[in-house]
């Protein structure tokens, strides 16, 4: 679902911003939709159509172009797979709305910037989204991880966790 959400990111970012949406977004909302409709028809990912994969992959072994493969399914299958891939992608743009807002100042401060440039650099982008560099990302998470391993050893001297 992170790569539908990051390909509705624009869209909405634009929507909430600009009250208006541009073409640009046309291909990643296509990209959205394939990957919602391969969820329920390739991975099972839909409880109305169920746990079953009706079609395989829709791409020719040498051809990165997708091909539309006859329907092996009943219109009403068909019905169903499109009321799922909608919901999927209601929802999806639902939560991308909600994480946006929640960051709204930055959002406004990027799109500000965006207007006035037409690259921003990493460095740019950190300080608007108040970010530290990748690298201290990671060694947060290690301190993290080396602390919970730390504390469930401590847990298993006590005797409060079998192991």
């Amino acid at each position: 679902m992170a790569r539908v959400y990051v390909l509705l990111g624009g869209r909405v970012a634009e929507e909430m911003v600009f009250r208006d949406v541009s073409t640009g977004a046309q291909n990643d909302l296509q990209r959205a939709t394939e990957i919602a409709r391969t969820m329920v028809t390739q991975f099972g990912m839909s409880e109305k159509v169920g746990l079953v994969s009706l079609e395989g992959p829709r791409t020719q072994m040498f051809l990165p172009i997708p091909t539309h493969s006859p329907k092996e399914y009943s219109e009403e299958t068909s019905r169903l797979i499109d009321e799922e891939v909608k919901k999927i992608l209601s929802e999806a743009h639902a939560k991308v709305r909600e994480i946006l807002a929640s960051h709204r100042q930055s959002l406004e401060e990027l799109a500000n910037l965006l207007l006035t440039k037409e690259v921003v650099e990493r460095p740019e982008l950190q300080a608007i989204l108040k970010v530290r560099s990748l690298e201290s990302v990671k060694e947060r998470k290690r301190s993290a991880g080396s602390r919970d391993s730390e504390a469930v050893d401590e847990k298993k001297e006590q005797g409060e966790v079998s192991g």
